[in-house]
């Protein structure tokens, strides 16, 4: 690890001012992503601005049954919290499945949200990677690609994005509030995240010095009937190879509003918009559901060895939805 200063400035306007106005600067919040690359050679900022102590810290309602959520607040807390277990359950499931207990007590919402891939080449820097190096090439696409993308990705890049609770908060139309040297503004987390197409090393739409300062969920009546699947290579702490987070309003057996969100098959957090289209005024049953899923994978590009991921997707789009509509799969 290469030596780094360290900076605690006193209020968020200082903490932004430090970031934009040195390239070499980042934010530290748990640490719990940023240490690991420099550990490992792929961050090396020369300067380390705590936020810690400068991000909110709560989880509060918003009007009509909506929550806003610090940045700050740590993974642990929000996952027992009561009104996200009661109200969001797909959040708290998604929470739970996303690291070991020690990380979610350090882990924090904002760092969630911008935690790096997990692409083999990307950690490596003794291979080349486009998001890391551009132009320097993509080797997983003739290489280790089991678990990258089968959605979204780009000749230059078809790694992963790793957040689970990304994806619960996809489904759930949160929105980010950031602030930054232009002052304060809303992004939806759709907006967020960028595809990578030539360009996979510009992986936000955020500018250099922006700081997440809370997450907000709108209101959603139906929310309380959702639901996050994980599937990973072990029941221990391990990454995805695929994930689905689900929201469903059935009434009559017929779907009045459903949203739908998948996790560990593109580099964002996947809004399943195509399926959610399909599904609407269809019959809650596992045959809509899996033609939803069939209309929302039809863009797929899967590599030879991530094929498998298309049937396992469409499987737990299945199960997911039959569960919440009380239908066997």
């Amino acid at each position: 690890m290469r030596p780094f200063g360290y900076l605690v400035p006193p209020d968020p306007a200082a903490a932004i001012a430090a970031v934009a106005g040195r390239p070499g600067a980042a934010f530290v919040a748990g640490g719990t992503n940023l240490v690991d690359l420099m550990k490992l050679g792929v961050a090396a900022p020369d300067l380390l601005v705590d936020v810690t102590g400068l991000l909110p810290g709560l989880i509060e309602p918003v009007p009509g049954g909506g929550l806003r959520i610090g940045a700050g607040v740590r993974n642990s807390d929000l996952a027992a919290d009561p009104r996200v277990r009661a109200g969001f359950p797909v959040l708290a499931q998604a929470v739970l499945a996303g690291a070991s207990g020690q990380l979610r007590n350090m882990a924090t919402v904002g760092g969630n949200l911008l935690q790096r891939t997990r692409c083999l080449y990307f950690q490596d820097v003794t291979k080349p990677c486009n998001k890391r190096v551009p132009g320097s090439g993509c080797p997983a696409r003739a290489g280790d690609h089991r678990n990258l993308a089968v959605l979204g990705g780009s000749p230059h890049c078809v790694a992963t994005h790793p957040s689970d609770m990304a994806v619960a908060l996809a489904a759930l139309d949160a929105v980010v509030h950031v602030q930054g040297s232009a002052g304060l503004r809303v992004i939806p987390l759709g907006e967020l995240y960028r595809l990578p197409g030539d360009r996979p090393d510009r992986e936000t739409t955020l500018e250099r010095g922006d700081l997440i300062t809370a997450v907000e969920i709108p209101p959603l009546a139906y929310a309380g009937n959702s639901a996050y699947r994980k599937v990973r290579d072990r029941a221990s702490y391990a990454f995805g190879v695929a994930s689905v987070a689900a929201a469903l309003d059935v009434a009559g057996g017929v779907v009045r509003n459903v949203r739908l969100a998948i996790g560990a098959v593109a580099p964002v957090p996947w809004r399943a918009r195509a399926a959610e289209r399909v599904l609407a005024g269809r019959p809650a049953t596992a045959e809509w559901f899996g033609r939803a899923a069939d209309a929302e994978l039809a863009a797929a590009a899967p590599l030879p060895d991530n094929a498998f991921k298309l049937t396992l997707v469409r499987n737990i789009v299945v199960r997911v939805l039959c569960e919440l509509a009380g239908e066997a799969s």
